[in-house]
Protein backbone atom coordinates (compact mmCIF):
# COMPACT_ATOMS: atom_id res chain seq x y z
CA UNK A 1 0.00 0.00 0.00
CA UNK A 2 2.90 2.46 0.36
CA UNK A 3 4.51 1.78 -3.21
CA UNK A 4 1.57 1.61 -5.31
CA UNK A 5 -2.46 1.40 -4.66
CA UNK A 6 -3.15 -1.84 -6.29
CA UNK A 7 -6.95 -1.13 -6.27
CA UNK A 8 -6.32 1.82 -8.77
CA UNK A 9 -4.00 0.03 -10.85
CA UNK A 10 -6.62 -2.77 -10.97
CA UNK A 11 -9.52 -0.24 -11.99
CA UNK A 12 -7.58 1.69 -14.76
CA UNK A 13 -6.73 -1.93 -15.51
CA UNK A 14 -10.24 -3.03 -15.95
CA UNK A 15 -11.27 0.21 -17.96
CA UNK A 16 -8.34 0.09 -20.59
CA UNK A 17 -9.02 -3.57 -21.33
CA UNK A 18 -12.76 -3.48 -21.46
CA UNK A 19 -11.91 -0.76 -23.79
CA UNK A 20 -10.12 -2.89 -26.28
CA UNK A 21 -12.77 -5.15 -25.64
CA UNK A 22 -15.41 -2.69 -26.75
CA UNK A 23 -13.53 -2.07 -29.55
CA UNK A 24 -12.51 -5.49 -30.84
CA UNK A 25 -16.60 -7.53 -30.90
CA UNK A 26 -17.88 -8.04 -34.09
CA UNK A 27 -20.41 -5.55 -35.04
CA UNK A 28 -23.90 -6.33 -35.81
CA UNK A 29 -24.48 -9.18 -34.69
CA UNK A 30 -24.41 -9.08 -30.95
CA UNK A 31 -27.30 -8.12 -28.47
CA UNK A 32 -28.01 -4.32 -28.00
CA UNK A 33 -26.10 -4.08 -24.11
CA UNK A 34 -22.70 -5.68 -25.74
CA UNK A 35 -21.94 -2.26 -27.43
CA UNK A 36 -22.58 1.29 -26.85
CA UNK A 37 -26.82 2.20 -25.88
CA UNK A 38 -26.38 5.28 -28.61
CA UNK A 39 -25.50 3.26 -31.93
CA UNK A 40 -27.52 0.06 -31.05
CA UNK A 41 -27.40 -3.13 -33.27
CA UNK A 42 -27.61 -3.96 -36.25
CA UNK A 43 -26.70 -0.80 -37.91
CA UNK A 44 -24.81 1.13 -35.43
CA UNK A 45 -26.05 4.17 -36.08
CA UNK A 46 -25.14 7.27 -33.75
CA UNK A 47 -28.74 8.23 -31.84
CA UNK A 48 -28.47 11.12 -29.72
CA UNK A 49 -32.04 10.86 -28.49
CA UNK A 50 -31.40 7.11 -26.99
CA UNK A 51 -31.02 7.16 -23.29
CA UNK A 52 -29.55 4.34 -21.61
CA UNK A 53 -25.95 2.79 -20.12
CA UNK A 54 -24.29 -0.30 -20.60
CA UNK A 55 -20.86 -1.90 -19.87
CA UNK A 56 -19.27 -0.43 -22.97
CA UNK A 57 -20.58 3.46 -21.42
CA UNK A 58 -18.58 2.35 -18.28
CA UNK A 59 -15.34 2.13 -19.45
CA UNK A 60 -13.87 5.60 -20.53
CA UNK A 61 -15.84 6.62 -17.49
CA UNK A 62 -13.67 4.30 -15.27
CA UNK A 63 -10.25 5.00 -17.01
CA UNK A 64 -11.10 8.92 -15.89
CA UNK A 65 -11.73 7.99 -12.58
CA UNK A 66 -8.96 5.77 -11.74
CA UNK A 67 -6.74 8.98 -13.33
CA UNK A 68 -8.36 11.18 -10.63
CA UNK A 69 -7.49 8.63 -8.47
CA UNK A 70 -4.01 8.70 -9.03
CA UNK A 71 -3.47 12.68 -8.63
CA UNK A 72 -2.83 12.59 -4.46
CA UNK A 73 -0.25 9.69 -5.24
CA UNK A 74 1.64 11.31 -8.14
CA UNK A 75 1.29 14.81 -8.26
CA UNK A 76 0.88 15.39 -4.54
CA UNK A 77 3.68 13.03 -3.87
CA UNK A 78 5.44 16.02 -5.53
CA UNK A 79 3.94 18.72 -3.52
CA UNK A 80 4.72 17.16 -0.16
CA UNK A 81 8.90 16.39 -1.43
CA UNK A 82 8.89 20.30 -1.97
CA UNK A 83 8.29 20.84 -5.55
CA UNK A 84 7.46 23.78 -6.83
CA UNK A 85 3.42 24.40 -7.64
CA UNK A 86 4.31 26.40 -10.64
CA UNK A 87 6.42 24.17 -12.00
CA UNK A 88 3.83 20.86 -11.67
CA UNK A 89 1.22 23.05 -13.45
CA UNK A 90 3.16 23.73 -16.54
CA UNK A 91 4.75 20.07 -16.57
CA UNK A 92 1.01 19.22 -16.52
CA UNK A 93 0.23 21.36 -19.86
CA UNK A 94 3.05 19.43 -20.83
CA UNK A 95 1.70 16.21 -20.21
CA UNK A 96 -1.43 17.30 -22.16
CA UNK A 97 0.31 18.39 -25.23
CA UNK A 98 2.16 15.10 -25.34
CA UNK A 99 -1.41 13.07 -24.90
CA UNK A 100 -2.42 15.44 -27.75
CA UNK A 101 0.00 14.43 -30.14
CA UNK A 102 -0.03 10.41 -29.43
CA UNK A 103 -3.48 11.37 -30.28
CA UNK A 104 -2.92 12.74 -33.06
CA UNK A 105 0.14 9.94 -34.50
CA UNK A 106 -1.86 7.14 -33.85
CA UNK A 107 -5.09 8.22 -35.57
CA UNK A 108 -3.12 8.73 -38.81
CA UNK A 109 -1.37 5.90 -38.60
CA UNK A 110 -4.14 3.35 -38.09
CA UNK A 111 -3.99 1.08 -40.61
CA UNK A 112 -7.86 1.91 -42.03
CA UNK A 113 -6.90 5.36 -41.92
CA UNK A 114 -4.32 4.80 -45.15
CA UNK A 115 -5.23 4.33 -48.36
CA UNK A 116 -5.71 1.00 -49.73
CA UNK A 117 -3.06 1.87 -53.02
CA UNK A 118 -0.62 1.07 -50.12
CA UNK A 119 -1.71 -2.33 -50.31
CA UNK A 120 0.68 -3.97 -47.42
CA UNK A 121 2.21 -1.34 -46.43
CA UNK A 122 -0.10 0.43 -44.66
CA UNK A 123 0.43 -2.59 -41.50
CA UNK A 124 4.01 -1.67 -42.11
CA UNK A 125 3.44 2.01 -41.01
CA UNK A 126 1.48 0.86 -37.82
CA UNK A 127 4.00 -1.37 -36.74
CA UNK A 128 6.68 1.46 -37.81
CA UNK A 129 4.54 3.50 -35.52
CA UNK A 130 4.18 1.20 -32.94
CA UNK A 131 8.06 0.75 -32.63
CA UNK A 132 8.04 4.58 -32.63
CA UNK A 133 6.02 5.21 -30.12
CA UNK A 134 9.04 3.17 -27.92
CA UNK A 135 11.27 5.64 -28.53
CA UNK A 136 9.02 8.41 -28.02
CA UNK A 137 7.29 7.68 -24.86
CA UNK A 138 9.49 5.01 -23.06
CA UNK A 139 11.35 5.81 -19.83
CA UNK A 140 14.93 5.39 -21.31
CA UNK A 141 17.71 3.92 -19.92
CA UNK A 142 19.49 6.44 -17.15
CA UNK A 143 22.50 4.65 -18.02
CA UNK A 144 22.44 6.50 -21.13
CA UNK A 145 23.25 10.25 -20.84
CA UNK A 146 20.78 12.96 -21.05
CA UNK A 147 21.83 14.61 -24.45
CA UNK A 148 21.54 10.78 -25.95
CA UNK A 149 18.08 10.29 -24.57
CA UNK A 150 16.86 13.84 -25.95
CA UNK A 151 18.51 12.76 -29.44
CA UNK A 152 16.81 9.71 -29.61
CA UNK A 153 13.16 11.17 -29.04
CA UNK A 154 13.93 14.24 -31.49
CA UNK A 155 15.11 11.94 -33.87
CA UNK A 156 11.91 9.12 -33.56
CA UNK A 157 9.76 12.48 -33.29
CA UNK A 158 10.91 14.18 -36.84
CA UNK A 159 10.53 10.52 -37.76
CA UNK A 160 7.00 10.58 -37.20
CA UNK A 161 6.21 13.60 -38.38
CA UNK A 162 7.84 13.41 -41.17
CA UNK A 163 5.95 10.23 -42.45
CA UNK A 164 2.11 11.38 -41.48
CA UNK A 165 2.78 14.74 -43.47
CA UNK A 166 4.11 12.14 -46.82
CA UNK A 167 1.38 9.18 -45.93
CA UNK A 168 -1.84 9.00 -48.49
CA UNK A 169 -4.89 8.54 -46.65
CA UNK A 170 -7.70 6.63 -47.50
CA UNK A 171 -9.83 9.31 -48.05
CA UNK A 172 -7.87 11.37 -50.34
CA UNK A 173 -7.08 13.95 -47.59
CA UNK A 174 -3.55 15.07 -46.49
CA UNK A 175 -2.52 15.27 -43.09
CA UNK A 176 -4.85 17.80 -40.44
CA UNK A 177 -4.04 17.86 -36.68
CA UNK A 178 -7.95 18.23 -36.41
CA UNK A 179 -7.72 13.79 -36.99
CA UNK A 180 -6.91 12.56 -33.98
CA UNK A 181 -8.11 9.45 -31.87
CA UNK A 182 -11.27 11.62 -29.53
CA UNK A 183 -10.37 9.32 -26.46
CA UNK A 184 -7.20 10.35 -25.86
CA UNK A 185 -7.73 14.08 -26.89
CA UNK A 186 -10.22 14.04 -24.54
CA UNK A 187 -7.97 13.09 -21.59
CA UNK A 188 -5.50 15.57 -22.86
CA UNK A 189 -7.29 17.75 -21.93
CA UNK A 190 -8.56 16.91 -18.99
CA UNK A 191 -5.92 15.75 -17.59
CA UNK A 192 -4.77 19.21 -17.41
CA UNK A 193 -7.70 20.64 -15.96
CA UNK A 194 -7.69 18.28 -13.25
CA UNK A 195 -4.39 18.83 -12.54
CA UNK A 196 -4.52 22.50 -12.52
CA UNK A 197 -7.68 21.93 -10.08
CA UNK A 198 -6.20 20.13 -7.67
CA UNK A 199 -3.06 21.42 -7.06
CA UNK A 200 -4.74 24.52 -6.33
CA UNK A 201 -7.25 23.07 -4.04
CA UNK A 202 -4.42 21.69 -1.96
CA UNK A 203 -3.87 25.46 -1.14
CA UNK A 204 -7.55 26.33 -1.10
CA UNK A 205 -9.39 23.47 0.42
CA UNK A 206 -13.23 23.59 -0.67
CA UNK A 207 -12.26 25.39 -4.25
CA UNK A 208 -12.92 22.35 -6.23
CA UNK A 209 -16.66 21.31 -4.91
CA UNK A 210 -16.88 25.83 -5.82
CA UNK A 211 -15.51 25.80 -8.83
CA UNK A 212 -17.30 22.35 -10.14
CA UNK A 213 -20.68 24.15 -9.03
CA UNK A 214 -19.73 27.12 -11.06
CA UNK A 215 -18.99 25.13 -14.39
CA UNK A 216 -22.35 22.63 -14.04
CA UNK A 217 -24.27 25.86 -13.53
CA UNK A 218 -22.23 27.83 -16.63
CA UNK A 219 -23.36 24.57 -18.51
CA UNK A 220 -26.49 24.44 -17.56
CA UNK A 221 -27.26 28.39 -18.88
CA UNK A 222 -25.15 27.80 -22.02
CA UNK A 223 -27.38 24.84 -23.05
CA UNK A 224 -30.31 26.92 -21.99
CA UNK A 225 -29.69 30.25 -23.87
CA UNK A 226 -27.29 30.10 -27.15
CA UNK A 227 -26.72 33.67 -26.99
CA UNK A 228 -25.47 33.82 -23.84
CA UNK A 229 -21.91 34.59 -22.61
CA UNK A 230 -21.96 31.60 -20.77
CA UNK A 231 -22.53 29.44 -24.24
CA UNK A 232 -20.00 31.99 -25.88
CA UNK A 233 -17.16 31.20 -23.32
CA UNK A 234 -18.11 27.15 -23.32
CA UNK A 235 -17.71 27.26 -26.91
CA UNK A 236 -14.74 29.33 -27.52
CA UNK A 237 -11.22 27.77 -28.77
CA UNK A 238 -8.25 29.09 -29.80
CA UNK A 239 -6.95 26.08 -30.90
CA UNK A 240 -9.99 23.94 -31.71
CA UNK A 241 -7.95 20.97 -32.51
CA UNK A 242 -6.15 20.53 -29.41
CA UNK A 243 -8.83 22.47 -26.83
CA UNK A 244 -12.57 22.12 -26.96
CA UNK A 245 -14.27 23.42 -23.37
CA UNK A 246 -16.85 20.81 -23.73
CA UNK A 247 -14.18 18.56 -22.93
CA UNK A 248 -14.05 20.39 -19.15
CA UNK A 249 -17.06 18.83 -18.11
CA UNK A 250 -15.60 15.44 -16.97
CA UNK A 251 -13.87 17.05 -14.80
CA UNK A 252 -17.26 15.96 -12.29
CA UNK A 253 -15.32 12.23 -13.00
CA UNK A 254 -11.50 12.83 -12.73
CA UNK A 255 -12.47 15.05 -9.43
CA UNK A 256 -14.73 12.41 -7.88
CA UNK A 257 -11.74 9.68 -8.75
CA UNK A 258 -9.28 12.21 -7.00
CA UNK A 259 -11.34 12.52 -4.02
CA UNK A 260 -11.26 9.20 -3.54
CA UNK A 261 -7.53 9.05 -3.31
CA UNK A 262 -7.46 12.01 -1.32
CA UNK A 263 -9.33 9.64 1.22
CA UNK A 264 -7.24 6.52 0.29
CA UNK A 265 -3.59 8.59 1.01
CA UNK A 266 -5.19 9.89 4.37
CA UNK A 267 -6.09 6.36 5.15
CA UNK A 268 -3.10 3.82 3.41
CA UNK A 269 -1.08 4.36 6.88
CA UNK A 270 -3.76 2.66 9.06
CA UNK A 271 -4.58 -0.56 6.61
CA UNK A 272 -2.23 -2.99 8.52
CA UNK A 273 -3.35 -6.16 9.89
CA UNK A 274 -7.25 -6.29 9.27
CA UNK A 275 -9.33 -6.61 12.27
CA UNK A 276 -12.30 -9.13 12.58
CA UNK A 277 -14.97 -5.95 11.81
CA UNK A 278 -12.92 -6.22 8.08
CA UNK A 279 -13.17 -9.98 7.86
CA UNK A 280 -16.90 -9.36 8.04
CA UNK A 281 -17.42 -6.42 6.28
CA UNK A 282 -15.49 -7.65 3.34
CA UNK A 283 -17.48 -9.93 1.69
CA UNK A 284 -20.35 -8.57 1.81
CA UNK A 285 -19.69 -5.44 0.88
CA UNK A 286 -17.91 -6.87 -2.46
CA UNK A 287 -21.37 -8.61 -3.37
CA UNK A 288 -22.89 -5.29 -2.61
CA UNK A 289 -20.93 -2.84 -4.41
CA UNK A 290 -20.68 -5.51 -7.70
CA UNK A 291 -24.13 -6.21 -7.41
CA UNK A 292 -24.85 -2.56 -7.40
CA UNK A 293 -23.10 -2.18 -10.49
CA UNK A 294 -24.62 -4.69 -12.54
CA UNK A 295 -28.44 -3.80 -11.22
CA UNK A 296 -27.58 -0.61 -12.31
CA UNK A 297 -25.99 -1.17 -15.81
CA UNK A 298 -29.00 -3.91 -16.28
CA UNK A 299 -31.49 -1.34 -15.39
CA UNK A 300 -31.01 1.81 -16.92
CA UNK A 301 -30.31 -0.15 -20.07
CA UNK A 302 -33.76 -1.64 -19.63
CA UNK A 303 -34.87 1.94 -18.76
CA UNK A 304 -36.59 0.68 -15.78
CA UNK A 305 -35.54 3.84 -13.80
CA UNK A 306 -37.85 3.80 -11.14
CA UNK A 307 -37.39 0.32 -10.41
CA UNK A 308 -33.05 0.70 -10.27
CA UNK A 309 -33.88 3.56 -7.94
CA UNK A 310 -35.79 1.40 -5.45
CA UNK A 311 -33.04 -1.52 -5.79
CA UNK A 312 -30.13 0.72 -5.69
CA UNK A 313 -31.40 2.62 -2.11
CA UNK A 314 -32.11 -0.74 -0.97
CA UNK A 315 -28.64 -1.84 -1.37
CA UNK A 316 -27.17 0.95 -0.20
CA UNK A 317 -28.75 0.76 3.21
CA UNK A 318 -28.00 -2.53 3.76
CA UNK A 319 -24.37 -1.67 2.30
CA UNK A 320 -23.81 1.18 5.21
CA UNK A 321 -25.94 -0.87 7.91
CA UNK A 322 -22.08 -3.30 7.35
CA UNK A 323 -20.01 -0.18 7.01
CA UNK A 324 -20.78 0.68 10.53
CA UNK A 325 -18.42 -1.34 11.96
CA UNK A 326 -15.17 -0.40 13.20
CA UNK A 327 -11.84 -1.55 11.51
CA UNK A 328 -9.07 0.19 9.08
CA UNK A 329 -10.22 -1.36 6.16
CA UNK A 330 -14.09 -1.27 7.10
CA UNK A 331 -13.23 2.58 7.40
CA UNK A 332 -11.73 3.14 4.12
CA UNK A 333 -14.38 1.49 2.27
CA UNK A 334 -17.42 3.62 4.63
CA UNK A 335 -15.58 6.75 3.36
CA UNK A 336 -15.69 5.50 -0.12
CA UNK A 337 -18.82 4.10 0.06
CA UNK A 338 -20.52 7.35 1.35
CA UNK A 339 -18.84 9.41 -1.55
CA UNK A 340 -20.18 6.81 -4.13
CA UNK A 341 -23.45 6.64 -2.87
CA UNK A 342 -23.85 10.38 -2.87
CA UNK A 343 -22.53 10.46 -6.46
CA UNK A 344 -24.84 7.47 -7.62
CA UNK A 345 -28.04 9.22 -5.55
CA UNK A 346 -27.36 12.63 -7.75
CA UNK A 347 -27.01 10.94 -10.53
CA UNK A 348 -30.47 8.44 -10.84
CA UNK A 349 -32.25 11.66 -9.11
CA UNK A 350 -31.77 13.63 -11.91
CA UNK A 351 -32.08 10.76 -14.15
CA UNK A 352 -35.06 12.32 -16.31
CA UNK A 353 -32.96 15.69 -17.11
CA UNK A 354 -31.40 16.10 -20.23
CA UNK A 355 -33.59 13.11 -21.31
CA UNK A 356 -31.66 10.93 -19.70
CA UNK A 357 -28.50 9.16 -19.32
CA UNK A 358 -26.76 9.61 -22.71
CA UNK A 359 -22.98 9.22 -23.26
CA UNK A 360 -22.86 11.82 -26.54
CA UNK A 361 -23.75 14.51 -25.88
CA UNK A 362 -22.57 13.69 -22.39
CA UNK A 363 -25.39 14.70 -19.54
CA UNK A 364 -24.97 15.24 -15.92
CA UNK A 365 -27.13 12.40 -14.91
CA UNK A 366 -23.89 10.80 -17.08
CA UNK A 367 -21.27 11.70 -15.11
CA UNK A 368 -21.96 11.69 -11.56
CA UNK A 369 -23.72 8.20 -12.34
CA UNK A 370 -20.65 6.60 -13.67
CA UNK A 371 -18.59 8.53 -11.00
CA UNK A 372 -20.38 6.70 -8.44
CA UNK A 373 -20.40 3.38 -10.20
CA UNK A 374 -16.58 3.87 -10.91
CA UNK A 375 -16.15 4.78 -6.80
CA UNK A 376 -18.14 0.96 -6.11
CA UNK A 377 -15.56 -0.67 -8.88
CA UNK A 378 -13.29 0.83 -6.46
CA UNK A 379 -14.30 -0.48 -3.34
CA UNK A 380 -14.70 -4.16 -4.76
CA UNK A 381 -11.04 -4.35 -6.50
CA UNK A 382 -9.45 -2.61 -3.20
CA UNK A 383 -11.64 -5.84 -1.43
CA UNK A 384 -9.73 -8.13 -3.65
CA UNK A 385 -6.40 -6.54 -4.29
CA UNK A 386 -5.63 -4.59 -1.11
CA UNK A 387 -7.86 -6.58 1.52
CA UNK A 388 -7.37 -10.64 0.54
CA UNK A 389 -4.34 -9.85 -1.67
CA UNK A 390 -5.35 -11.54 -4.60
CA UNK A 391 -2.21 -10.40 -6.54
CA UNK A 392 -1.71 -12.90 -9.06
CA UNK A 393 -4.85 -13.50 -10.02
CA UNK A 394 -5.25 -9.82 -10.88
CA UNK A 395 -1.84 -9.41 -12.05
CA UNK A 396 -3.20 -8.91 -15.69
CA UNK A 397 -5.21 -5.61 -14.80
CA UNK A 398 -2.72 -4.10 -12.32
CA UNK A 399 -0.31 -4.37 -15.23
CA UNK A 400 -2.24 -3.51 -17.80
CA UNK A 401 -3.53 -0.74 -15.35
CA UNK A 402 -0.02 0.65 -15.26
CA UNK A 403 0.82 0.84 -18.96
CA UNK A 404 -2.58 2.00 -20.58
CA UNK A 405 -0.82 3.61 -23.36
CA UNK A 406 0.54 0.44 -24.94
CA UNK A 407 -2.27 -1.71 -24.21
CA UNK A 408 -4.61 1.01 -25.73
CA UNK A 409 -2.89 0.38 -29.26
CA UNK A 410 -1.44 -3.12 -28.89
CA UNK A 411 -4.43 -4.24 -31.32
CA UNK A 412 -3.87 -1.48 -33.90
CA UNK A 413 -0.97 -0.78 -34.29
CA UNK A 414 0.86 -4.62 -33.86
CA UNK A 415 -1.52 -7.70 -33.26
CA UNK A 416 -3.72 -7.01 -36.45
CA UNK A 417 -1.25 -5.37 -38.51
CA UNK A 418 0.93 -8.92 -38.04
CA UNK A 419 -2.08 -10.87 -38.64
CA UNK A 420 -3.14 -9.25 -41.51
CA UNK A 421 0.83 -9.86 -43.06
CA UNK A 422 0.36 -13.17 -41.67
CA UNK A 423 -2.86 -14.28 -43.85
CA UNK A 424 -4.29 -14.98 -40.51
CA UNK A 425 -7.25 -12.13 -40.79
CA UNK A 426 -8.79 -13.60 -43.69
CA UNK A 427 -9.89 -16.37 -41.72
CA UNK A 428 -11.58 -13.99 -39.48
CA UNK A 429 -15.31 -14.43 -41.02
CA UNK A 430 -15.77 -17.06 -39.27
CA UNK A 431 -16.13 -15.02 -36.33
CA UNK A 432 -19.25 -13.72 -37.63
CA UNK A 433 -21.41 -16.52 -38.09
CA UNK A 434 -22.61 -16.57 -34.42
CA UNK A 435 -22.84 -14.48 -31.37
CA UNK A 436 -20.42 -16.44 -29.58
CA UNK A 437 -18.03 -16.00 -32.40
CA UNK A 438 -18.57 -12.48 -32.28
CA UNK A 439 -17.88 -12.30 -28.69
CA UNK A 440 -14.65 -14.47 -29.17
CA UNK A 441 -13.02 -12.25 -31.54
CA UNK A 442 -13.21 -9.93 -28.65
CA UNK A 443 -11.99 -11.87 -26.42
CA UNK A 444 -8.54 -13.45 -28.37
CA UNK A 445 -7.52 -9.96 -29.62
CA UNK A 446 -7.80 -8.08 -26.19
CA UNK A 447 -6.05 -11.40 -24.49
CA UNK A 448 -2.97 -11.00 -27.43
CA UNK A 449 -3.51 -7.29 -26.03
CA UNK A 450 -2.84 -7.79 -22.61
CA UNK A 451 -0.52 -10.48 -23.20
CA UNK A 452 1.78 -7.60 -25.14
CA UNK A 453 1.30 -5.21 -22.02
CA UNK A 454 2.02 -7.53 -19.68
CA UNK A 455 5.39 -8.33 -20.93
CA UNK A 456 6.30 -4.89 -21.92
CA UNK A 457 5.30 -4.37 -17.97
CA UNK A 458 7.61 -6.80 -16.66
CA UNK A 459 10.42 -5.39 -18.47
CA UNK A 460 9.94 -1.96 -17.46
CA UNK A 461 8.87 -1.08 -20.82
CA UNK A 462 6.61 1.72 -20.33
CA UNK A 463 4.70 4.53 -21.87
CA UNK A 464 4.97 8.25 -19.90
CA UNK A 465 3.99 11.09 -20.87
Amino acid sequence: MNQRAASIDALRGYAIITMVLSATVVYGILPGWMYHAQVPPPSHVFNPELPGLTWVDMVFPAFLFAMGAALPFSVGRKLRDGANAWYLAAMALWRGIKLAFFAITIQHFYPYMLSADMGSGRQFMALLCFVMLFAMYMRLPTKLSRPIRISIRTVSTAIVIDVMLCQNYADGSEFSPAVSNIIILILANVVVFSTWLYIASTKIKSLTPCVLAILGVMFVAADSDANSWQHSVLSYSPVAWLYNPKYIKYLFITMAGCWAGCILDDKKSNLGTASQNDRLSAPIILSICLTIFVCNLTFLYLRLTALNMICTIVLLLVAWSVLRREGAYTELWRKWFAAGALLLLLGLSSEAFEGGIKKDPVTFTYLFTTAGLSMMLLIAFSVICDYYHCTKSTSFLTLSGRNPMVAYVAVDLLIYPILTLTGVTQYFGIFYQSVLGGVMQGVILTSLAVLVTVICTRLKWVWRT
